[in-house]
């Protein structure tokens, strides 16, 4: 399948009721027309309210594939328009067990690097009433992941996509989410993560904490 764009989606923190308290979130993005600037922290119009859990250099972009739509819709029983997860980039060709951290694309004029899988919170629960969406995601395994931005330039929906490098370490979007589900207790998994220069420095410092905290335990 071809590579490409399906929807450009912006949006700046919004405050909305969740279990009776406000919560602010960029979630609720919106499909855009147009080209926007891609600087090395987001898209130029967008923002996030959480910037421990996102954002950063790491999360600049955060991408959702196009091909789980029609999945979710039957899931949910609902339509589900394009930025439902709160993706900046939804996209096509591009999925969690093929994509590998550090693999390299040009979006547009930009230059964009995988760094981590997204790890689904519970503002997705909130979004679409659904208690488990977090739980359902993980399952699935369809949870999009981010990119940090190499070489920041302008990007539109009719950008083309292209892949300029395969990371050698094959280690994909998927293998680092189940990591991250229910590897606290695989020391070897938990040493190969640490070995990929690319992932996300939050990541690797959570991944390195567990396997001292293993390692630690068999002494």
């Amino acid at each position: 399948m071809t590579m490409g764009i399906v929807s450009l989606n912006v949006g700046k923190p919004v405050t909305v009721d969740y279990q009776g308290k406000d919560l602010s979130t960029g979630i609720y993005k919106q499909p855009v027309e147009g080209s926007l600037f891609l600087s090395s922290l987001n898209f130029e119009g967008d923002g996030q309210a959480d910037l421990i859990n996102h954002g950063g250099l790491d999360k600049a972009v955060c991408a959702y594939p196009s091909e789980h739509y029609p999945y979710w819709e039957r899931s949910l029983g609902k339509q589900m328009p394009y930025a439902a997860f709160g993706e900046n980039l939804t996209l096509r060709g591009l999925m969690e067990d093929e994509v590998c951290i550090g693999d390299v694309y040009r979006v547009g004029e930009a230059v964009l690097q995988v760094s981590q899988p997204r790890y689904p919170c519970f503002k997705l629960s909130q979004k679409h009433g659904v208690k488990d969406m977090p739980a359902r995601v993980l399952n699935t395994g369809y949870s999009g992941f981010y990119f940090r931005v190499l070489e920041e330039g302008s990007v539109s929906a009719e950008s083309p996509v292209t892949r300029l490098d395969s990371h050698a370490s094959g280690i994909t979007v998927l293998e680092v989410l189940r990591m991250m589900k229910d590897g606290r207790k695989d020391e070897q998994g938990l040493a190969r993560m640490l070995e990929i220069d690319e992932l996300a420095s939050s990541l690797k410092s959570q991944f390195g904490t567990w396997l001292a905290a293993l390692r630690s335990h068999q002494e």
